[in-house]
């Protein structure tokens, strides 16, 4: 089967073929117009909580050390009924924040 082109051929980019790049406006002199930003107190407040949670440790080290020796000692009781009705919680929380 042959295929013909109908049109044109289409120049070659080839690899040192230079483009001129589109040039980016220097911002204004002079007249430049200023303009006051105020933010909320909303936006106060989750920056004080980024910077709680950035600080707070990801593991609680201690609990962790705590569970393990539990286990090690066998203490350790796995309440299925609780882990099964925390499940069903998170569930119905993400299904009532969708609608």
């Amino acid at each position: 089967m042959k295929i013909d082109s109908p049109g044109k051929a289409l120049a070659a980019n080839g690899p040192n073929e230079i483009r001129p790049r589109a040039s980016i406006a220097p911002p204004p002199t002079g007249d430049a117009r200023v303009e006051d930003v105020q933010l909320s107190s909303l936006s106060t407040s989750l920056q004080k909580a980024e910077r709680a949670m950035a600080e707070a440790p990801v593991i609680d080290q201690q609990r962790v050390d705590e569970i393990r020796q539990a286990i090690s000692d066998g203490r350790f009781k796995i309440n299925a009924g609780r882990i099964a009705d925390g499940l069903i919680d998170s569930v119905r929380d993400l299904l009532g924040n969708q609608r």
